[in-house]
């Protein structure tokens, strides 16, 4: 989940910090090349660290060596003329990876570009999100009518390589950075999924990928009940830019036709901007605590939602599946603490981290994790994910059938046919 400065008191606390250290290396540097001697007091010598170590005692850091590494790079490397600019990025990209969380991640200026470029909802890729869980490079979710799913990708697939590269001690960045590549380009993926009995190279050609984040459907045709119930699906791809705005149009058209009920269908939805889940919220939960957010120091920020409340009193199904992540999670769980909506599918991924997206002046720019969001009624998502209500399975060989189970229960579900909580085919009425 990324978002610009959504807590300006905390975003400025993490941007004053990587300033002052992003400026203290800059200005030693800068001073360094005109003479050791010249270096900047503030870019060297020894400081305490605050952390303790692991043995209660004490720590300290000294800069010296961060310059004496540059000097024996520079003066020594067999690799030259040395790219200073590279240097300083790959410094910069390593204090953040020494972190160890995948979803805090150092950008260049021209991965920062991408990364806007793809909150904006165009890019040339494959069209999946992916992330790390389990410590492997996992599929999330395969957009809608990309080369991702149509080459075959599910999510929960697990990707081992990428073009003969191991991902097994690859970051997360790197990773996609060797998946984007440029439109009618062709990468090879070696996924291994629950149900192949070895590891499987798909080979997918990128495209130009247009996220559209929102599609809405109602009547007959789609979405009506087995028993004519008129029904309403309304379907969230992702929590972009223009997210908040389609939601609005999908709502207006629902009001015009009188549906009995609406199926909110965030499968293989891997999140977005914080802001567009919150506001969404606030048509079923006006006024109401829908996440908190749960920083270092211990302190705690309720999120309220200020939407119009025109869903309040309508019958909703949520679909979810291993693919719904972060924004997605945030919506489920509060639509399911509050009683507002039935939650129909299977686990959700379990990407519950905030990160903050602060950009520099030469294009740069640092996403970093900074909390960790919980339910209105106090669940951890990024521990936990989201679990079901029924627990309904959507099996390789329906995707490959074009059998959509979960949507059929959703539909039933508004006649009073609850889903089998097993898989003996039996299903209780209520």
């Amino acid at each position: 989940m990324e978002r610009k400065n959504a807590h300006p008191g905390k975003a400025a606390a993490v941007y004053l910090v990587i300033v002052f250290v992003v400026s203290s290396f800059l200005w030693g540097y800068y001073l360094g090349t005109q003479g050791k001697s010249g270096r900047l007091s503030g870019a060297s010598g020894t400081y305490e660290i605050a952390n303790m170590d692991s043995d209660g005692s004490g720590g300290t850091i000294d800069f010296d060596q961060f310059w004496d590494l540059w000097d024996i790079v520079l003066e020594r490397s067999v690799k030259q003329p040395v790219d200073e600019k590279e240097m300083f990025y790959g410094a910069m990209a390593g204090m953040v990876a020494s972190l160890g969380d995948p979803y805090s991640v150092f950008f260049d200026p021209p991965t920062t570009d991408e990364f806007t470029e793809e909150l904006s909802g165009k890019f040339e890729g494959i069209g999946a999100e992916i992330g790390i869980k389990n410590e492997t490079l996992t599929i999330i979710a395969p957009l809608p009518d990309s080369p991702a799913e149509r080459g075959g990708l599910l999510a929960g697939d697990r990707v081992l390589a990428v073009d003969d590269l191991d991902t097994r001690y690859m970051s997360l960045d790197a990773a996609v950075g060797h998946i984007r590549g440029d439109k009618g380009t062709v990468v090879r993926l070696l996924v291994m999924r629950d149900s192949f009995d070895t590891p499987e190279e798909i080979p997918i050609t990128r495209d130009t990928i247009r996220i559209v984040s929102v599609k809405s459907s109602v009547g007959a045709e789609c979405c009506d009940s087995p028993e004519g119930k008129k029904l309403a699906i309304i379907k969230v791809t992702h929590y972009n830019g223009d997210t908040l705005e389609r939601f609005e149009e999908a709502i207006a058209e629902l009001q015009t036709r009188h549906v009995d009920g609406l199926i909110l269908d965030l499968r293989n939805n891997p999140g977005g901007f914080l802001h567009s889940a919150i506001s969404m919220l606030g048509e079923w939960l006006p006024g109401e605590v829908v996440v908190s957010e749960k920083f270092a120091d211990g302190t705690r920020e309720d999120s309220v939602s200020r939407g119009r409340g025109r869903l309040e009193d309508m019958k909703t199904v949520v679909l979810v599946n291993g693919g719904s992540a972060s924004a997605s999670e945030i919506t489920a769980g509060a639509l399911q603490d509050y009683g507002k909506a039935v939650v129909i599918g299977t686990q959700t991924f379990g990407k519950g981290s905030v990160q903050d997206l602060v950009s520099f002046d030469d294009g740069s720019s640092v996403k970093l994790t900074i909390a960790e969001w919980f339910t209105p009624s106090g669940r951890n998502i990024n521990e936990d994910g989201i679990a079901p209500d029924h627990i309904v399975e959507r099996t390789e060989e329906d995707y490959d059938n074009d059998r959509d189970p979960q949507l059929e229960a959703a539909k039933a579900w508004f006649d009073g046919v609850i889903p089998p909580e097993t898989d003996d085919g039996e299903e209780e009425t209520r």
